[in-house]
């Protein structure tokens, strides 16, 4: 028995996941008297919850499903979307002691006391507010994309326009998997028309039964209701179950989808060689191995300016808890990852251009391979992992509206009324995700846009850590300059007319063919390119031009080859700026276009932050001697024994001078001793034996 495509196994295993999920949000929220136990669960997580809590936090179904969706739109080289925090991941040792020393609960607080500037504070709370509507609207977008795909629409239950799309699309799919040599004259003519509907979205493999914005209201008052009740010690509470509940989501799928491809020997006889390359063809990928390192670059720097990170460290018992909570948590997830791009191959070897949307790919699967009740499973595995960071994202974004923006203006109010406002703030901030949700469309651009938009920020963090010349005015300007290009212009070029017709900005790269040697595989033998799968052939793969300044140029009709071009998608901003100095990127690859964008994002607002800072008045001594004093004071068994501690260290600075690593000057980067060693040189070689398994996984034949 079903209901609009749902099994009714899979709705009774979903009702249960909620009831659970709200009665433990109430229970958490008995103990929730002030604004330390509702934000920070009063400094009590020891190393468990932190793992939890951290693994949750960092881990939801759209990371899942980008990886996913790279991989089956790119091969391996396409994990690099998330994967690349696997580079990062080492840091996380040093800001997690930033984060527990610096004792503040928001990083609005970090920017008020570093810089005495509230208004910094604020502007932070502001920006980060405003990006939670659009992170929020990711997670939603993915759990009800995923529900799309699991219930479709029958054939005989869409209407006639539906039907034509679908079958548009089924031909598409069917001439693009010939090359250009083999497609007759006419076939070509129409691959064309139908190519430029396919950029412009215009083409569905399916419809489905799911109305999105019913699933967002539904989805969001959940997490809305437990995460206003129990606060962060509710989102620490439900982590390790949903923690346990991502790990059940991530294994499910692959042996049911390798036992139906014949096993690892099947997957390498359905999916082209080249795309099990770690770091991707640089001809034919958008992933090479230099944009490995620029994304990575531009991550680095922001991942300090989460606004969750402050609150998950600030939460721990003290700062050996906190580091080993987030390095423990994160190289799980990174074991875990190892299995969702090993899903996104085995979407290839079954569904290779059979979606519209790569987006759709784990939605698919499930559809495909699951059982009525295991489907139900998945949903729930897909709505703890988004649940286990919309609360952790919902609880730090409440505190930071409280502290930075509301506290100042209303200071005199009860402890009890800061929490009342603290759970209207989380409400609003789930729910404005919803808006993002509908007008978002690709999660690829989204997640390029997150690794880039924080780096705002989390330079002058960055640099407030360890340079005591940072200035409150130069951080000011890099952030009015960055944000102007990195988020305002993007945005507003992409929505205008002027911008989208200018023929400066629609330039393509070249075009080009690539030929290389590979094993034949079941498509090949199917269309007389090989006698047997596994014989060595040579491939000619067409790539097409690539927008440079727009992330797509199309015709405006497509239906006319000789329609003029129009721009859609994100307008690269920064590889405008970067044309300015007479760089020619019509040469470049794609993966080169993205990799020269991230460098931009990732080093150039350090060099406006140093500029300025040379020039402009600094933060005074007595503040900078407080504020660097707690960074050297480890955190005490109990809060008057640490108070001491830091008022010493505030009164002392001179002492701190033997600890440094350059004495006597502006860089405040202490000399590393044997946890620091131990901690960063252990997570490397972690991060090398990660590498090693998916090697491995990718080598199985």
């Amino acid at each position: 028995m079903q209901f609009l495509g749902l099994h009714v196994l899979d709705i009774i295993v979903l009702l249960i996941y909620l009831v659970v999920i709200l009665w433990l949000g109430k229970k958490a929220g008995e103990s929730n008297d002030d604004t330390s136990e509702f934000f920070l669960a009063g400094r009590s997580l020891g190393k468990f919850y932190q793992f939890f809590l951290n693994f949750g936090a960092s881990t939801n179904a759209d990371q899942a499903v980008a990886v996913t969706r790279e991989t089956y739109r790119q091969g391996v080289g396409g994990m690099w979307i998330q994967f690349l925090v696997l580079f990062i991941t080492p840091f996380y040792w040093f800001t997690a002691l930033f984060f527990r020393r610096v004792r503040l609960t928001t990083l609005g607080d970090f920017f008020t006391e570093r810089f005495k500037s509230p208004f910094l504070g604020g502007s932070y709370a502001v920006f980060t507010l405003l990006m939670a509507f659009v992170g929020g609207g990711v997670g939603y977008m993915v759990a009800g994309k995923t529900m799309m795909a699991i219930t479709p629409k029958p054939a005989e239950a869409l209407t006639v326009e539906e039907r034509t799309t679908v079958e548009e699309f089924n031909e598409y799919h069917e001439l693009d998997a010939l090359t250009v040599s083999e497609r007759s004259e006419v076939q070509q003519e129409r691959y064309e028309v139908l190519r430029q509907k396919n950029l412009r979205g215009e083409l569905r493999s399916f419809y489905s039964y799911t109305n999105p914005l019913v699933f967002y209201v539904g989805y969001g008052l959940i997490v809305a209701i437990y995460t206003m009740m129990g606060g962060f010690r509710a989102a620490a509470i439900t982590d390790v179950i949903q923690g346990f509940l991502i790990v059940l989501f991530s294994m499910i799928l692959i042996p049911l989808g390798l036992s139906k491809l014949g096993g690892f020997s099947g997957l390498h006889a359905a999916v082209p060689a080249f795309k099990f390359e770690l770091f991707g063809s640089i001809s034919l990928s958008e992933y090479g191995w230099y944009t490995i390192f620029a994304m990575a670059c531009s991550q680095l720097v922001a991942i300090v300016a989460v606004a969750q990170a402050m609150l998950t460290a600030g939460s721990a018992t003290n700062e050996n808890s906190a580091r080993f909570g987030i390095i423990g948590g994160m190289f799980f997830k990174r074991l875990l990852m190892l299995s969702w791009i090993l899903a996104g191959l085995i979407a290839v070897g079954l569904y290779a251009g059979k979606l519209h949307d790569p987006d759709l790919a784990w939605g698919h699967m499930s559809r495909d391979l699951l059982l009525p009740g295991a489907i139900g499973l998945m949903l729930v595995g897909i709505l703890a992992a988004n649940m286990s960071t919309l609360d952790a994202l919902s609880v730090s974004n409440s505190a930071l509206f409280i502290k930075n923006l509301y506290q100042p203006f209303r200071p005199e109010k009860s402890e009890k009324h800061y929490i009342k406002v603290g759970r209207v703030v989380i409400g609003v901030t789930l729910f404005g995700g919803i808006g993002a949700a509908i007008y978002v469309d690709n999660l690829l651009e989204l997640f390029k846009y997150f690794i880039s938009i924080p780096a705002i920020f989390g330079a002058p963090i960055w640099l407030g850590f360890i340079w005591r010349r940072l200035t409150k005015v130069a951080v000011i300007v890099e952030v009015a300059i960055c944000f102007a290009i990195f988020a305002i212009v993007p945005n507003v070029f992409m929505s205008l007319d002027w911008a989208r017709t200018n023929p400066a900005f629609l330039q393509q790269t070249e075009s080009f063919s690539h030929v290389y040697k590979a094993p034949a595989l079941k498509e090949d033998v199917a269309l007389g390119r090989a006698e047997q799968v596994g014989d060595t052939i040579e491939k000619e793969v067409y790539v097409e031009p690539k927008g440079i300044f727009f992330e797509k140029v199309v015709r405006q009709d497509p239906e006319d080859p000789n329609s003029p071009l129009i721009g859609i998608g994100r307008f690269e901003s920064e590889l405008w700026v970067m044309s300015w100095f007479g760089i020619d990127f019509t040469e470049f690859k794609k993966s080169q276009l993205v990799a020269a964008r991230f460098f931009f994002n990732a080093f150039f607002p350090f060099l406006i932050l140093i500029v300025v800072s040379l020039v402009t008045q600094p933060v005074s001594k007595r503040r900078l001697d407080y504020f660097f004093g707690k960074i050297y004071t480890p955190v005490q068994a109990t809060p008057e024994e640490d108070e001491r501690a830091v008022a010493y260290a505030a009164e002392n600075p001179e002492e701190r001078e033997a600890k440094k690593m350059f004495p006597n000057s502006n860089w405040e980067i202490a000399k590393p001793d044997k946890m620091d060693i131990l901690g960063f040189g252990g997570s490397w070689l972690a991060v090398g034996g990660v590498i090693f398994l998916l090697w491995v996984m990718v080598s199985i034949r």
